[in-house]
């Protein structure tokens, strides 16, 4: 009944759904995506980046810990999460057609709120510019207003960046003095001054806004000002984890990152093609330098969060940030993005809603000061408290939990760990809160720290989420044939789950956020069987050299007691099997082979298959390569265990799962 409401009514009833007394008209929505931009933020647990604004946000917010983009580039990626629709609706594996022309005049995220009585105003980066965009940002469908684009754009390419020899470059490595860059700025302060003089100006309407701001940096070149390098001294600079090339990677999974070898500091390396690899000491510069532009990036999101407050809109503006795709830094001996690794898909997604992920504790309350990336504080001291030794471990053996906790904690969280977590069988406790809830707050409504999800998400999930939120015409699921449909989705709206996130669920149990963490110090084997998902069974304390004896096995899964989806998916294309210069973004009329990439809380799985670019068509038969990584025991991918006979069973088991598609994995 609820959900009936919800979607015919305004925003007051979207508060009624989650149990809050805010009372609110239409929210304005303030839609923030960064191009190029991984998982590599403080709020993140990346302890070494400063990044005070999106930490402060994330405080205040949902954040999801496993979102993934539906092709790791940027225009088929924009154009699958603004129109809700995978690549191999939108046909846009590339960046050379206009998916209205080209697939189907579909309803974009901001012309849905546009139709709906919305200023949209575009700033930056939103839609990917150029032909797919109709060089026009899908304007007029898409923006009230004309989009703006920053003027020194147009310096992408050019020869701006000081060399050791007074010179000038077009270099990946680019710190810079503003003020001597052309123009005397650069385009992302452009962009966050542009976005601040529209909210200013909005506070003077009574019409509700969607603003849409799009981040460059950290994507390439490497361009931030020179100051932003003091926070990361070499001597804290690590390379990559994992390296090298990955073991029994299939030839077709490579991308021979040809986007840096376009620059010219790195055709100084004479890196052979296509696998290099690039010398230690410029794989630590140019980590150096992401780190650098990616805290210069949460300076400029920080000055636009607190014109959001100071012009009176933060208490009724949903923030969504999120990156466009992931980005390799020198894992798998890879750079960029252009492939189906983890470290190209996964994104980071925080999702912030006035009155239910967060409330303001008095009037006088800042919820979004600026805080500078270059001050001494700027670490906040809620990053040094989820880090801290105070720490959950569940146990699922022998079907019980069991709470441990530093012995300074305090006693009220003591109190409750007894309370919540040792009372009945597991799959039959109903709870409150969450571990990771009661970690910060064990007597508040609402979480002061904010909340985190480990739920499998994806953003084709954020246009109807968003339009749910605000109260706008519901997304209905997309049929088989979606390309004569302009609204719908193939993705599905997350508030059931944020509802269980911040306010706990109901009866299907009240994990909100992921759940069970397996405990590596035990041997001990359990059977978790699920209807309609696969059935597996393993060892949890598995070494890597074991990694293929536990496919006959398979470890506990990571799950919800409140079930999401089974799988999310990821695709991207290939002309061939060996590399070659356009293996990175190949046109379309040159894609012969398409993998297709599947995430399960336990696994994932890729198979490399004959595509057929004159009619659309997966061939699914003809197979050019297999990936499969077990997520608990090789989270950084390092050895392709697909070819093992050990795992043939859960080859075949996975395959089916992933043919089957998305539409098999959504919430049931």
């Amino acid at each position: 009944m609820e959900c009936d409401i919800l979607k015919k009514y305004s925003i007051i009833f979207i508060f009624a759904y989650f149990g809050t007394t805010v009372a609110l008209l239409k929210p304005n929505v303030l839609f923030v995506v960064v191009d190029d931009l991984r998982p590599t933020l403080g709020c993140y647990g990346e302890s070494i980046l400063h990044t005070p604004n999106v930490d402060n946000l994330a405080t205040k917010s949902v954040l999801f810990e496993q979102a993934y983009v539906q092709q790791a580039i940027c225009g088929p990626s924009r154009v699958s999460f603004l129109t809700s629709r995978r690549p191999d609706t939108t046909r846009l594996y590339d960046f050379y057609s206009y998916w209205r022309v080209h697939a189907g005049n579909f309803t974009t995220l901001p012309q849905h709120f546009k139709e709906n009585g919305y200023v949209t105003q575009s700033v930056g980066k939103v839609f990917h510019p150029d032909l797919a965009s109709n060089f026009s940002d899908d304007s007029p469908y898409s923006w009230t207003n004309t989009p703006y684009h920053p003027s020194t754009e147009k310096y992408k390419m050019a020869k701006v960046c000081p060399n050791s020899d007074g010179t000038l470059g077009m270099n990946i490595v680019c710190p810079v003095e503003v003020d001597k860059m052309p123009e005397g700025t650069l385009p992302d302060i452009q962009s966050a001054e542009f976005a601040i003089e529209f909210l200013k100006n909005m506070s003077q309407l009574k019409q509700p806004f969607f603003l849409g701001l799009g981040f460059q940096k950290p994507h390439i070149p490497l361009k931030y000002p020179r100051e932003f390098l003091d926070l990361y001294p070499m001597s804290k600079i690590k390379l990559a984890k994992y390296n090298t090339y990955p073991l029994r990677l299939p030839l077709v999974a490579w991308n021979p990152w040809t986007d840096l070898r376009e620059r010219d500091d790195v055709q100084k390396l004479n890196i052979s093609f296509p696998f290099g690899p690039v010398p230690d000491d410029y794989q630590l510069l140019m980590r150096q330098s992401y780190y650098a532009a990616t805290s210069y990036m949460d300076s400029q999101l920080g000055k636009v969060l607190s014109a959001l407050e100071q012009y009176g809109h933060a208490d009724n503006t949903i923030i969504s940030f999120i990156g466009d795709h992931g980005w390799a830094l020198g894992e798998h001996q890879e750079w960029s993005k252009y492939s189906v690794f983890d470290v190209a898909a996964r994104v980071p997604f925080i999702l912030y809603v006035p009155g239910v992920t967060h409330s303001k504790a008095s009037e006088t309350e800042r919820m979004f000061p600026f805080i500078s990336p270059l001050s001494d504080d700027s670490t906040i001291n809620l990053r040094q408290e989820q880090n801290s030794n105070q720490y959950f471990k569940q146990k699922i053996f022998d079907q019980e939990i069991s709470l441990n906790i530093d012995a300074e904690e305090n006693s009220v969280l003591q109190e409750t760990s007894e309370t919540f977590f040792k009372k009945g069988p597991l799959l039959d406790r109903v709870f409150e809160k969450s571990a990771s809830e009661v970690r910060f707050s064990v007597d508040s409504e609402i979480n002061p720290l904010g909340y985190r999800s480990s739920a499998l998400v994806e953003l084709v999930d954020l246009f109807p989420t968003l339009a749910e939120l605000a109260g706008l015409p519901v997304l209905p699921q997309c049929p088989e044939n979606p390309f004569d449909t302009w609204l719908c989705t193939e993705g599905t709206s997350l508030l059931p789950l944020i509802k269980n996130i911040t306010r706990g669920g109901e009866a299907q149990g009240k994990f909100a956020s992921s759940d069970v963490i397996k405990n590596s110090s035990s041997a001990k084997t359990i059977d978790v069987k699920a209807e309609g998902e696969l059935q597996f069974q393993t060892s949890v304390a598995m070494t890597t050299s074991h990694l293929a004896q536990n496919c006959n096995q398979t470890a506990v899964p990571f799950y919800s007691e409140f079930h999401w989806k089974k799988a999310v998916f990821s695709q991207y294309p290939r002309p061939s099997v060996e590399p070659r210069d356009d293996s990175d973004k190949p046109h379309l009329k040159d894609i012969r082979i398409m993998g297709y990439s599947m995430w399960t809380p336990d696994f994932h799985y890729t198979e490399w298959v004959g595509f057929d670019p004159s009619n659309y068509t997966i061939q699914w038969q003809e197979l050019y390569g297999t990936e499969l990584y077990l997520r608990s025991l090789d989270p950084y991918e390092i050895d392709n265990v697909a070819l093992y006979v050990e795992c043939a069973d859960l080859v075949k088991g996975l395959s089916k799962q992933l043919h089957s598609g998305w539409r098999a994995a959504l919430p049931s």
